[in-house]
């Protein structure tokens, strides 16, 4: 066997692991005489030889060397002793070309009664090496800069790309600091965490930085660098190496990304228009830009919706222009601004171009000039203010959502000397698509709101009239826009017998389909009350109406309308002759009574069930009110503004006690004293002072159930009348009583009364204790009767029938001259 050459001649030992990995290289078995005992498909690969070939030949044939036997010896010795050895050595393949392999001799094992040896062997190839240009050529070349700084952090060596990325010359850089070259790229801060390398000797990766340098002065750019220490052979540092790569383009993504999700947090916190305009300028100064303009068109700033009026031809002809919404710069007072907020802004040359609008393409002047801009000659003031304050770049974007056109956003940099880039006008473009849905969001909101307030305000009555029985006065404030519109309500009822209906109630939900709902509610009590039924009575109708109203739920969501999904409601009717009022609610807090000379409580009324959810009934209560005492009613959203309800009732209570004799002025500082900003709901308050009719505007008689006392009493009537100042009224006020005393004589049952009352109207009152309803027939010629309560219905103003415990009355109310 062939030891390896002389410059191989120092073997190394190897583990039991890598002498016996055969998977891949060539391996024989041999004996200590040279004779071959094993061969492996890798040997016959690498050397040519199959096994029948090499089976009990000699090994040394396969030598392209002559044999040291003094060296194989030694080897031997050495593998007998179990350690092993590896070297290279020169072999001959069967073709005849000769090579290295890397050999390895197992120690001596023994089979067949031979001391054997394992031999494997692999080619050697020779090691690729660096040519000096090739190294150059990577150092030079490298997509990133790269340089060598001594230990006072003066450089000593840089690649031409680091030359190209700072615009600073070699000759410049070399024997110089990185502060004393690029003072706008945080020199000091670099330098700095280079100094910490040094003395820690531990490297700094991926540090980001930005900042301006020679080769771009005009844009900001962002790089990636990466420290390390240069040590010697004795571990010595003796400089820094650093490499810096421009990122300007991920750190400008990150910084768009970062921004608009930042602006997502700012812009947009109200349902307000100019509030979300205002937000926009706010956040774009100065972080963006130094000053900052939003203009808008005058349909998005109103309150009723005219759609769009742009098209891809452009504007319409005779439609409004835009209206400044929003203004802000980094100096005080806006100068720069040629128009103010609320200023009307016609279309001219950019950034107010038409075009503009209707195609979304944001408008970008880099470097702005005075003297070429597209307005010098259109608009000179602007021109004059670009020169002024030095107004340099400019972009200007225009505000669409939804496909619908809606203004203009412009900004603008005077203090700020880097000029906007290309990567701006998409951070700009960003920014405004954002408040651009924020703004129509708002739009949209605002017409529905407005809408439905309309709607609601023109359900609510505009007048309010107690007549004689009671001094009125009402506050009704909408809910935020926030909130919504809700469905409060109220209303005063004149009723028979100078009698008054009172109602308050609310309708669950906001919105145009609440408003619509408290107006078919206001309209059925109205009906209901006309029909003289009783506060309980009354609720029972209204409560079957909302059922039924919310049975048609399934056929309003499959045509996209509102559904009707319930209401509270409190009804009361007071009697000014004997003081009396009756009421009942439904769901609906209590009303409020602050007597004359007594403190303020509240009467104890069964609250019953909200409206809309059947199969309860509603009690009725009635109590007395002294003459002139306070009586309120009012809704939820008055008392929920405190702390808690019963709170808000308490100091509702302390509010009413005041000494204010005039009604309106009180109401509207109850409602400034418990309504808290903002207010989520709607607030209604109705207030009322009650007064009695005395006997000199009351008279009743009884009447004998005898036909031929009819003439009596309209004698006593016409006399009454007269004596009232009412003498005009006497004639009619005879053929009244006549007629409907005789029907009650007539068709009914005793006992039968009479009663005039003289109020806002001359009232004329017959009751008897039949529950038979009267009606009104069309007698034909030849009929001798049957024209009574027709004669009624045409000499009355009104008349109608009530029903009371003790059976009816049949009214009728004659219009005071």
């Amino acid at each position: 066997m062939e030891p390896a050459r002389e410059s191989d001649t120092a073997a190394t030992p190897v583990g039991a692991a890598d002498l016996f990995d055969a998977s891949t290289d060539a391996a024989a078995v041999i004996s200590q005489d040279g004779t071959v005992f094993g061969w492996t498909r890798g040997a016959e690969a690498l050397l040519g030889y199959s096994a029948p070939e090499m089976v009990g030949t000699r090994a040394g044939r396969l030598l392209a060397t002559p044999e040291d036997p003094g060296r194989v010896s030694g080897v031997a010795e050495r593998c007998r002793a179990g350690s092993g050895w590896s070297g290279t050595i020169r072999v001959r393949h069967r073709d005849g070309h000769r090579f290295e392999v890397q050999l390895r001799i197992s120690a001596a094992f023994r089979m067949g009664g031979r001391e054997c040896f394992l031999v494997s062997a692999r080619e050697q190839h020779e090691q690729w090496t660096m040519a000096q240009s090739v190294l150059d050529g990577f150092l030079t070349r490298s997509p990133v800069g790269m340089a060598v700084l001594d230990r006072d952090l003066r450089y000593v060596w840089l690649n031409d790309t680091l030359e190209r990325l700072s615009g600073v010359p070699r000759e410049e850089r070399l024997g110089r600091r990185l502060s004393e070259l690029l003072p706008g790229l945080q020199g000091e801060a670099l330098e700095k965490l280079m100094r910490k390398v040094l003395a820690t000797g531990v490297p700094v990766t991926d540090y980001e930085y930005a900042g301006w340098v020679w080769a771009d002065p005009h844009r900001r750019h962002a790089y990636s660098s990466s420290f390390f220490p240069l040590l010697d052979a004795d571990d010595t540092v003796t400089g820094i190496c650093y490499m810096v790569l421009d990122v300007t383009e991920r750190w400008a993504a990150r910084r768009i990304l970062a921004m608009v999700n930042e602006a997502g947090t700012s812009i947009g916190t109200t349902l307000d228009v100019l509030r979300t305009a205002e937000e926009l300028a706010d956040f774009a100064v100065p972080r963006f830009a130094d000053f900052v303009a939003v203009d808008l068109l005058e349909s998005v700033l109103s309150r009723e919706d005219h759609g769009t009026w742009l098209s891809d031809a452009g504007p319409v002809p005779g439609r409004p222009a835009m209206r400044r919404a929003a203004l802000r710069s980094v100096r005080e007072g806006c100068p720069e601004a040629v128009h103010r907020v609320g200023d009307l802004i016609g279309f001219r040359s950019p950034p107010h171009d038409a075009r503009t609008l209707v195609r979304g393409d944001p408008l970008f002047i880099p470097f702005l000039g005075a003297e070429q801009g597209p307005w010098v000659a259109a608009e000179p003031p602007r021109a004059e203010r670009v020169r002024e304050f030095g107004m340099h770049s400019l972009i200007s974007v225009p505000v669409r959502a939804r496909n619908t056109a809606l203004g203009v956003a412009t900004f603008v940099r005077t203090t700020n000397p880097v000029p906007f880039a290309s990567d701006d006008v998409l951070l700009a473009r960003e920014l405004v698509a954002r408040a651009a849905v924020c703004l129509d969001n708002a739009r949209r909101y605002t017409r529905e709101h407005t809408a439905a307030l309309t709607l609601q305000r023109s359900l609510l009555p505009t007048a309010l009239s107690g007549g004689t029985a009671l001094d009125v006065a009402s506050s009704y404030l909408p809910a935020d826009p926030t909130g919504g519109v809700g469905g409060d309500w109220f209303d005063v009822i004149p009723l028979s017998g100078a009698r008054v209906g009172l109602v308050v109630g609310d309708v669950v939900g906001h919105g145009i389909g609440a408003a619509a709902s408290m107006g078919r509610l206001r309209t059925a009590v109205q009906t209901l009350a006309d029909m003289e039924l009783p506060p309980d009575e009354l609720l029972a109708h209204l409560d079957d109406l909302v059922l039924r109203l919310g049975g048609e739920e399934a056929v309003s969501d499959a045509r996209g309308t509102a559904a009707f999904t319930g209401a509270t409601c409190l009804y009361a009717v007071y009697d000014p002759v004997t003081r009396r009022c009756a009421m009942a609610r439904a769901g609906h807090p209590p009303p409020v009574v602050v007597p004359p000379d007594g403190p303020a409580h509240f009467p104890e009324i069964p609250a019953g069930p909200p409206l809309g959810l059947g199969g309860m009934a509603f009690e009725a209560t009635e109590i007395e009110l002294a003459e002139h005492s306070l009586l309120g009613l009012y809704t939820n959203g008055l008392i929920q503004g405190c702390d808690d309800v019963e709170r808000g009732m308490a100091r509702l209570t302390e509010a009413l006690t005041r000494t204010e004799p005039d009604l309106e002025r009180l109401c509207t500082a109850v409602v400034d004293d418990l309504v808290r900003r903002p207010q989520p709901d709607d607030i209604a308050l109705l207030l009322t002072r009650t007064h009695a009719l005395g006997a000199g505007h009351v008279v009743s008689w009884d009447v004998p159930d005898d036909p031929s006392a009819v003439g009596e009493f309209r004698a006593l009537a016409a006399r009454q009348v007269t004596e009232w100042g009412l003498g005009e009224l006497a004639m009619t006020t005879e053929l009244l009583v006549s007629e409907l005393v005789t029907n009650a004589i007539r068709y009914a049952a005793p006992p039968i009364r009479l009663r005039l009352l003289r109020d806002a109207r001359l009232t004329c009152e017959v009751a008897d204790a039949s529950s038979t309803a009267p009606r009104l027939r069309h007698a034909r010629s030849t009929d001798e009767g049957g024209r009574g309560l027709f004669l009624v219905a045409q000499l009355s103003l009104r008349w109608g029938a009530r029903y009371t415990g003790d059976g009816k009355i049949i009214w009728a109310e004659q219009k005071i001259p």
